[in-house]
């Protein structure tokens, strides 16, 4: 392997990282969607809180951003350029919404948190390198 050939297989390895993981984020989001839609009563709610929507609201919103950010996962391991950038949006989405969901669950939605901030630093080195 000449070092031309190392930037190359660096970023295709992040990437591949990277969309892993989104795809991971996606399902996640799209499982905690389900059962805040599907049994609202499960999770333990907080007396005024600032972000105040009904657990079913909360349920679509994790829904609709885990499948897009599957989605955008699984582009980004079927190799599309534009995925990259889309990934760091859903990524970005995803965390916030994550943060406000952390009095419902706060430690899946921490552990969401994290994973996102690897995207994110994952995507960016894929951008920022010469060959991604």
């Amino acid at each position: 392997m000449s070092h031309s050939d190392t930037p190359s297989s660096w970023a295709s390895g992040v990437s591949i990282f990277a969309g892993a993981a989104l795809l991971t984020i996606g399902i996640l989001q799209v499982l905690e969607g389900i059962s805040a839609i599907a049994k609202d009563e499960i999770f333990a709610v907080t007396e005024n809180y600032v972000f105040a929507f009904d657990l079913t609201a909360w349920g679509w919103i994790h829904l609709v951003v885990g499948l897009l950010s599957a989605a955008t996962g699984g582009a980004i391991l079927a190799g599309r350029t534009w995925a990259y950038m889309a990934g760091i949006g859903f990524a970005v989405a995803s965390a916030v919404v994550n943060f406000a969901w952390l009095p419902y669950q706060p430690f899946w939605a921490v552990v969401i948190v994290a994973f996102d901030f690897w995207v994110i630093w994952a995507l960016a080195k894929v951008l920022g390198s010469d060959d991604g």
